[in-house]
């Protein structure tokens, strides 16, 4: 019984490896202050703007009825350094060795706000890092 659980588990194991992501890079790569500079115009569509963008985080409405969309994206990076001077990133997992590590995070906000027609009228951005 216990070697077959064990076969059942390893092959959905399989399976999920072959699988695509549940995590869309394609989109993380879309969101950038460069993005929104260069490919969002005034006068875009909502449509355009989801096509160069991807969809966004938030839609809400300004107090005259009129869209504004928000795309955030929070990136953080860690780097250990051990005591035998090496240093190194980690992206998952936990680590037994002693040292150091610094952790830098940054947020991008992106605010899209559209006119009564459902164009663009203007693109803001705010970035930090802490």
């Amino acid at each position: 019984m216990l070697k077959n659980t064990m076969c059942i588990v390893l092959l959905s194991f399989s399976f999920f490896g072959c699988s695509p992501s549940l995590y869309n890079t394609q989109a993380d790569e879309k969101l950038s202050v460069a993005k929104a500079q260069k490919d969002i115009k005034k006068g875009m569509s909502s449509a355009e703007v989801v096509e160069v963008m991807g969809s966004p985080n938030v839609i809400s409405t300004d107090a005259e009825g009129r869209e504004v969309w928000v795309y955030d994206k929070i990136s953080t990076q860690q780097a250990y350094q051990n005591s035998s001077g090496g240093l190194s990133i980690i992206i998952a997992g936990i680590s037994g060795d002693s040292g150091s590590s610094v952790k830098n995070s940054r947020t991008l906000t992106i605010v899209v706000k559209f006119d009564s027609q459902n164009k663009v009228r203007d693109v803001s951005y705010r970035t930090s890092s802490f």
